[in-house]
């Protein structure tokens, strides 16, 4: 079964496409290819398509994918009844409430002069009377520490 992709040529960062007829368990930058029918610009959308080629294969049961049908379908070849248009993709986005967008507006704040600083006075500090336990001081014993080996060298 052979299918009609896009494969990927140019340099890096510009990616330009052909249009490849090549079977359709192969891999589309390896595997032997049939014919080419086209090219794709997505940089400036130039799609440019050998209308009668494409033609050929697809009546002979070739498979577009959904951007290679959309593409034939801009050139103005006439694809089978076969070919499945894709519709325009919704994308639904959950927890739409907490989007930002959507967040109750706040009031925006005035800005608030800054007060010249004024000395304060300082209130008298009352002393406090901590009372203190006398704490049992435990006499710590000296540890003997081995007596250290010297060597002596001859």
């Amino acid at each position: 079964m052979l299918a009609i992709r896009l494969q990927r040529v140019g340099r890096q960062g510009y990616a330009t496409y052909r249009l490849a007829v090549q079977e359709a368990h192969r891999h589309p930058t390896s595997g032997r290819v049939v014919s080419y029918v086209g090219s794709y610009n997505p940089h400036t959308k130039e799609a440019n398509v050998q209308v009668e080629l494409a033609q050929k294969y697809l009546d002979n049961g070739a498979q577009p994918t959904p951007r290679v049908v959309k593409l034939l379908a801009d050139a103005g070849v006439k694809l089978p009844t076969w070919v499945v248009k894709q519709t325009n993709k919704t994308k639904t986005t959950r927890n739409t409430d907490k989007l930002r967008k959507n967040q109750p507006k706040v009031a925006e704040a005035e800005p608030v002069e800054i007060a010249e600083e004024t000395p304060v006075e300082v209130a008298a500090e009352e002393t406090v009377e901590v009372t203190e336990t006398p704490v049992e001081v435990v006499a710590e014993t000296p540890v003997e520490e081995p007596a250290a080996v010297e060597e002596t060298k001859e």
